[in-house]
């Protein structure tokens, strides 16, 4: 039993001069009628769908650059980063609509241009003319720890490379290296990149800083082509440097603010970073001048009335007993026993005018002063 079908030939259309006609019409002309009356509904269909299509990919662009934003916002936590989250949030909304309703106008489209009949023009074509981009099949959602091991494994194989491709500048000489490792065509170059360009802020060499942020905003470019056109990143990258050699002024202007705009946000983290490795390091200092009561004689030193700290700067006993006999004898005897858990005073010691190390107690001090008095 044969298994072609034939069905299809049954919507062709009829040739323009198969008809009869009125011997008192000019059949010539009726015929150049019909046709250009055809071609102008067949070119007003595919512009309808270029038109379709431009929209549908405009929006996953859209949507992309706002899934982005709203990653990048979801770590922040401050309340104007929690308001912007909002609006952002609201606006992936209204992006994920559109695209449903431009990708079901599509199929639509889709589905009229198969129903259309076959006619002269559409039977002569090459139906081999034009060229198939495969597309990546669907994959399951990757836990944070299969993309973190993943990224692990393919830094510790490709590293020297990566760095390599961060350090190019020109278009051609990027091409070629892509061309020669299209592997590094992913995210974990790109993500890589980004670490490298924070890395390099956090270390003040701000110049290559900007070198590698171009390198990886190219990377990023490469990446949202291949999302929108649905094809692997490997399949496109020489389309992307194509379209940036010889782009319009609104291209380039494009690619150039993303640019700045990521070195800000670069310049931001690093920033945090820094501040954050300061706490950390003040931490740690605080941490080895605590006293034996936990506290830190620093902050104890500055929360002391300035007389008393006059006392410790001068290191004068006498001073010192004068300040605590005007003294409440309860504020007094607090500051002192604040003063021994520091380790600013030490216990059961003395300490004489000349400046020596040692400390007196508060009970000290005061038996001191008391003796003097009965002199």
């Amino acid at each position: 039993m044969s298994r072609i079908d034939y069905s299809v030939w049954d919507h062709i259309e009829v040739s323009d001069d198969e008809d009869d006609t009125h011997p008192n019409i000019d059949t010539p002309s009726l015929f150049r009628w019909r046709h250009q009356a055809r071609v102008e509904r067949m070119e007003e269909f595919q512009s309808k769908g270029e038109e379709i299509n431009k929209s549908l990919m405009e929006c996953r662009r859209k949507l992309a650059e706002t899934q982005k934003k709203l990653q990048e916002l979801s770590v922040a936590s401050s309340d104007d980063a929690k308001t912007e989250l909002n609006k952002v949030q609201a606006e992936e909304k209204k992006l994920k609509k559109e695209e449903r309703d431009w990708s079901k106008k599509m199929e639509e489209h889709r589905r009229e241009e198969k129903k259309m009949p076959w006619n002269v023009d559409t039977l002569s074509r090459d139906g081999f003319s034009k060229s198939i981009v495969n597309v990546k099949p669907e994959v399951g959602q990757e836990t944070e720890e299969e993309k973190e091991q993943k990224h692990k494994t393919f830094v510790e194989k490709y590293e020297k490379q990566i760095k390599h491709f961060g350090m190019l500048r020109r278009w051609d000489d990027s091409q070629k290296y892509l061309s020669d490792n299209p592997y590094l065509v992913c995210e974990e170059t790109a993500n890589y990149l980004v670490i490298m360009c924070i890395d390099l802020e956090v270390e003040e060499k701000h110049a290559l800083m900007e070198q590698v942020a171009h390198q990886t905003i190219v990377m990023q470019f490469i990446l949202e082509l291949a999302k929108s056109l649905k094809v692997d990143p490997r399949g496109c990258f020489r389309q992307f440097f194509s379209k940036i050699k010889t782009a319009d002024q609104q291209y380039q202007d494009a690619f150039n603010d993303e640019l700045e705009s990521f070195k800000e946000r670069v310049r931001g983290r690093a920033k945090i970073r820094i501040e954050k490795a300061m706490k950390e390091l003040e931490e740690e200092e605080r941490q080895k001048r605590l006293g034996p009561g936990g506290l830190d004689p620093v902050e104890v030193y500055e929360s002391l009335p300035a007389e008393m700290q006059k006392c410790f700067d001068d290191k004068d006993i006498q001073m010192l007993q004068d300040v605590i006999s005007k003294m409440d004898p309860t504020e007094a005897k607090q500051h002192m026993k604040r003063c021994i858990d520091s380790g600013l005073w030490v216990p059961n010691a003395k300490v004489d005018v000349e400046g020596k190390d040692e400390e007196p107690t508060y009970e000290e001090v005061k038996q001191e002063q008391e003796e003097t008095k009965k002199e």
